[in-house]
C-alpha cells in the first residue's frame, strides 16, 4: 500500500510528478472487488465482535477482553483505512495533500498500535498465569485504561512528529498540491525515513522482548505445575500467536523497503507488487484477531456464538 519510506530524496522529492503505470480497467475492477469483499466479511466479524462484547458486562469488566476488544477496533479502522487508501489510488489518482495526511497519519498511527497492545496483552497472560496472587490488584480496569492511554500516545507520536517536520519544511503551498496518496510521497523530508527507521527499531524490538520473555516464563511455569494445566496451556498458545501477530505486523515496517527495491527492478510490475504486499502486510493479520479471541478463547465463543444465532438468552450478565 504504502510506498517504501526508504525511497531516495531525489526520487520522493518529485513523488507528485511520478509516471505510474496505467492497469487494464478489468484488472483495476477485479482487485478492488476482491479488496472491497475482504473489507467487508472483515467488517461484519469485527462489527458482530464488539456487538457482543458490549451486550455483556462481564466482558467490559476484564482487562484481558477490554485490551481485546481495542485490537478489534483498531483493525477494523485501519482495515477501513488502507481499503479507502487502496480504491482512491485507482479511482482518483492523485487526491489534496491535507486530505492523504490525515487519512495517511491514521492509517500509521493504526499500524504502530497493534504490536503494542499486544505487548499488553501477553504481559497480562503472563500476570494471570506466573503471579496469579497480584492479578486481580494489577489488572484493574482503570490499569487498562490508563496502559491503553500510553499505547495510543506511543502509536500517535510518530504520525505527529512526521507532520511537525513537514510543516516545518515544506512550504504552506505544499499543503494545496495534488499527489499519488503515499508516505513517501506526503512525507517526503528524509529525516522522517531516519526518524523512523530508530523509533521502529526501538519500539519493535522492546514488543519482541516483552513477547520473549512473557511466553518464556509461561513455558517455565508450565514446567514447574508439573501438570498439563489447561490455563498454562491456553495462556503459552496465546502469547505464541501474539507472536506470530507481531510478526505479520512488522512486514508493515520491513516491507515498504523491499517494495521500493522489487519496484525499482521491475517498474512494469508495480501496481501488481503494491497489490500482493498490500493483502500479505495489511489484509492477512487481520485475521488472527478472530481466531485468537473469537473462536479460541472458550467465553467469548460462546457468547458470540449465541449473538451471530440471533439468540436471546436468558443472560443475569446481560446489560440492561
Amino acid at each position: 500500500m504504502f510506498a517504501a519510506r526508504g525511497l531516495s530524496s531525489a526520487n520522493t522529492s518529485t513523488g507528485s510528478d511520478v509516471a505510474l503505470p496505467k492497469e487494464s480497467f478489468s484488472n483495476a475492477l477485479t482487485k478492488n472487488i476482491v479488496a472491497v469483499m475482504v473489507w467487508l466479511v472483515l467488517s461484519i466479524i469485527n462489527s458482530s465482535m464488539v456487538h457482543t462484547f458490549l451486550r455483556h458486562s462481564l466482558f467490559y469488566e476484564n482487562s484481558r477482553y477490554i485490551m481485546f476488544i481495542c485490537m478489534v477496533v483498531n483493525d477494523a479502522l485501519q482495515l477501513t483505512l488502507v481499503t479507502t487508501l487502496y480504491v482512491i489510488s485507482y479511482i482518483f489518482r492523485k487526491i489534496n495533500v491535507s486530505v492523504c495526511c490525515l487519512l495517511v497519519m491514521t492509517a500509521v498511527f493504526t499500524t504502530r498500535f497493534t504490536p503494542l497492545i499486544l505487548a499488553g496483552m501477553a504481559v497480562e497472560r503472563f500476570i494471570a498465569i506466573c503471579i496469579p496472587l497480584r492479578h486481580t490488584n494489577l489488572c484493574t480496569v482503570p490499569c487498562t485504561l490508563h496502559l491503553i492511554w500510553i499505547i495510543l500516545l506511543l502509536a500517535a507520536t510518530p504520525p505527529i512528529t512526521d507532520l511537525l517536520i513537514t510543516i516545518f519544511k515544506e512550504p504552506p503551498s505544499f499543503f494545496h498540491k495534488t499527489i499519488f496518496c503515499d508516505h513517501s510521497f506526503l512525507f517526503r523530508d528524509p529525516s522522517i525515513y531516519y526518524k523512523n527507521s530508530v523509533f521502529d527499531g526501538l519500539y519493535l524490538s522492546f514488543v519482541a522482548l516483552t513477547l520473549l520473555y512473557t511466553y518464556c516464563k509461561i513455558m517455565l511455569t508450565a514446567q514447574a505445575a508439573s501438570t498439563s494445566l489447561a490455563s498454562v496451556r491456553r495462556a503459552r498458545n496465546t502469547v505464541l500467536l501474539h507472536g506470530v501477530q507481531l510478526l505479520l505486523c512488522m512486514l508493515a515496517f520491513v516491507v515498504p523497503s523491499l517494495q521500493a527495491a522489487l519496484i525499482s527492478l521491475f517498474p512494469q510490475l508495480s501496481l501488481e507488487i503494491r497489490y500482493i504486499f498490500f493483502l500479505l502486510v495489511y489484509i492477512i493479520p487481520r485475521f488472527m484477531s478472530p481466531v485468537i479471541y473469537g473462536f479460541r478463547d472458550e467465553l467469548f465463543r460462546r457468547y458470540w456464538i449465541r449473538y451471530l444465532n440471533h439468540s436471546k438468552p436468558n443472560d443475569p450478565y446481560k446489560c440492561q
